[in-house]
């Protein structure tokens, strides 16, 4: 096994295990401790899963590899949805969100468009995605993970939302044929590849002439090399993969997107932040 197959397998068991727990309605004490800085538990999971497992807590919270509590308890997960979002959505589908923002507010989604949401988890980002664009839009998810699609599936049961499919695949080939959609969004997802050319290859690929990405990722500041990103944050953990801005900008501009633009929302460790990115997809007659 290669490395970068090393990595994918620990990032798939890292969210198996979390949706394995969302599903049970607990969670571990050692899964815990090993989640604490990779958006769940004190950094940044829902207050009732923070409250159930001190030593949880504690194992983040001490650590230095989420930075400070206030920092990280506002860098991960459901903490990142207001309440007025997420009600009505399936609480478990709310507790396995373990991004660094809300793309579906980045995107601007309308009525009528289709929507693609890359390493969708427990569903939230698609739930929200299919209530925004209504019946006559539809939202695609994309996991690699059986045990989040079994429950990004059933969360999709629980909300009756018909106009939503789940796609087992990876976010480096994904299962939708050129042009499928109108918006790709991703949340905290696209840091965790191994291969993040072939992902901004493959958003570009499945994009409507003129459509668009609107992505939440965490982001590091160009003077970063790669082995201090390391040092502030596991791969799992969504920090020592990372790309910096102008990496993110020059690969967005590699693969055709234009207009492309990086903004930095909250730290979520030393040098690396929360970030968002939109660019756009030109049309034949603006290339």
């Amino acid at each position: 096994m290669t490395e970068n197959d090393e990595l994918r397998e620990q990032v798939r068991a890292r969210y198996a295990g979390a949706a394995t727990a969302v599903k049970a309605g607990t969670r571990n004490a050692d899964l815990l401790v090993e989640d604490a800085c990779c958006g769940t538990s004190c950094c940044g999971g829902a207050p009732a899963e923070r409250d159930t497992t001190q030593q949880a807590e504690d194992a983040c919270c001490d650590s230095s590899c989420c930075g400070d509590t206030i920092t990280t308890e506002r860098s991960f997960g459901a903490g990142l949805y207001d309440a007025a979002t997420t009600a009505g959505l399936p609480i478990e589908a709310v507790e396995a969100s373990l991004g660094c923002g809300n793309p579906t507010a980045v995107a601007e989604l309308h009525e009528g468009e289709r929507v693609l949401d890359l390493g969708s988890g427990g569903g939230i980002d698609v739930l929200l995605s299919a209530r925004r664009v209504g019946p006559t839009g539809f939202a695609y998810g994309v996991d690699m993970t059986d045990e989040m699609l079994d429950l990004a599936r059933e969360n999709a049961a629980k909300a009756e939302a018909a106009n939503v499919e789940f796609l087992r695949g990876t976010i480096e080939d994904v299962p939708l044929p050129d042009g499928a959609v109108d918006v790709v969004i991703s949340n905290c997802v696209i840091n965790l590849s191994t291969d993040k050319p072939a992902v901004l290859a493959e958003m570009f690929r499945v994009l409507s002439p003129g459509g668009r990405i609107g992505v939440s990722d965490v982001v590091a500041e160009d003077h970063l090399s790669p082995a201090e990103r390391a040092e502030r944050g596991s791969y799992v953990g969504c920090i020592a993969g990372a790309l910096s801005r102008s990496e993110y900008l020059d690969g967005l501009a590699a693969v055709g997107f234009a207009d492309a633009t990086v903004e930095f929302t909250h730290e979520a460790a030393d040098g690396m932040h929360s970030a968002i990115i939109r660019a756009t997809k030109p049309t034949a007659s603006s290339k």
